[in-house]
C-alpha cells in the first residue's frame, strides 16, 4: 500500500513572545511553540523589543528589527535553534572566560561517568 503525503504550507499568521516560550499560530489553525532560550537574541532582549516584531515572506518567518533576529516558520516546527556565534577568546570577558572553563570541565566529569 502507498500513502501519498502532502507536504503542509506552513506560514506565521501571529507570535507572542513570553519570558519561557516564542509561540506562533500558523494559518491552517496550528499552534507552536518552542522554548525562549532557541533564540539567544529573544532571551536577552527587552520586553519592548521583543514586542516589535513583524511577519516577514508572507507568513514565512517573523522579524525582530530593534534586535536583528529572524525565526522561520519551518525553523520553529522543525526544531532548529538559533546558534550563538563562536568569539575568539580575546574578544570574551575574562568572567565568561571563567564560565566557559568550569563548563567544560563539568561536561568532561559527565563524559567519564556516562562511560563507566
Amino acid at each position: 500500500m502507498n500513502t501519498a503525503v502532502q507536504i503542509q504550507d506552513v506560514r506565521i499568521k501571529n507570535i507572542t513572545v513570553t519570558e519561557d516560550t516564542i509561540t506562533a499560530q500558523l494559518m491552517d489553525g496550528r499552534i507552536i511553540s518552542v522554548p525562549l532560550a532557541w533564540s539567544w537574541r529573544l532571551s536577552e532582549a527587552s520586553p519592548e523589543q521583543r514586542a516589535n516584531w513583524k511577519i516577514i515572506g508572507d507568513g514565512d518567518g517573523v522579524r525582530w528589527p530593534d534586535i536583528d533576529e529572524d525565526i522561520s516558520a519551518e525553523g520553529m516546527l522543525y526544531g532548529v535553534p538559533a546558534p550563538r556565534p563562536r568569539l575568539s577568546p580575546r574578544f570574551i570577558s575574562k568572567s565568561e572566560q571563567k564560565k566557559t572553563k568550569a563548563n567544560k570541565g563539568i561536561q568532561r566529569i559527565g563524559r567519564k561517568a556516562a562511560s563507566r
